[in-house]
């Protein structure tokens, strides 16, 4: 008896101590994002920013074949004709100091909106901390990807 108990106590501390698997669900529409953000749900993006659109000066440019993400922290959520918006939308953005390897210590900010028919347009800049200049000013347009299309932007709940 006393050794079961001991293999079983060995058992559950060896299974405590392996890497536990990270079960994140891939969200893939708008409506199931509002309700995980409505939950107070954890959601994280990641951009393949190859996949999406570049837009420099109302220009299209090739797009970097760059990855980026981010935790969904703070949002926003603007149903349609609220604010003279013809589509609803979840705004979040976030701001982080970087050190830029030609314009030295900059904010990078980084804006989302996520439109309620799947459509994401990402707002990437580099900002002088002194000045407040724009150095970088780059729009990316992209969309949900669900399981089997890659369209550039992926949300995960955790």
């Amino acid at each position: 008896m006393i050794k079961k108990c001991v293999l079983i106590l060995c058992l559950l501390f060896i299974t405590e101590s392996l890497p536990q698997q990270d079960n994140q669900i891939m969200v893939t529409d708008f409506a199931t994002m509002l309700s995980a953000l409505d939950q107070g749900k954890n959601l994280n993006v990641v951009v393949h920013y190859g996949k999406c659109r570049l837009m420099i000066d109302s220009l299209e440019e090739k797009s970097p074949d760059v990855t980026g993400g981010m935790k969904i922290e703070e949002f926003e959520y603007f149903p349609a004709n609220t604010i003279r918006n013809p589509k609803g939308y979840i705004a979040t953005s976030k701001t982080v100091l970087i050190s830029h390897s030609r314009y030295g210590y900059v904010w990078n900010y980084i804006k989302f909106r996520f439109y309620e028919n799947g459509e994401v347009e990402i707002n990437a800049r580099y900002i002088d901390p002194l000045t407040l200049e724009t150095k970088m000013n780059e729009t990316f347009h992209g969309a949900l990807s669900d399981k089997t299309t890659d369209r550039g932007v992926h949300l995960f709940l955790k």
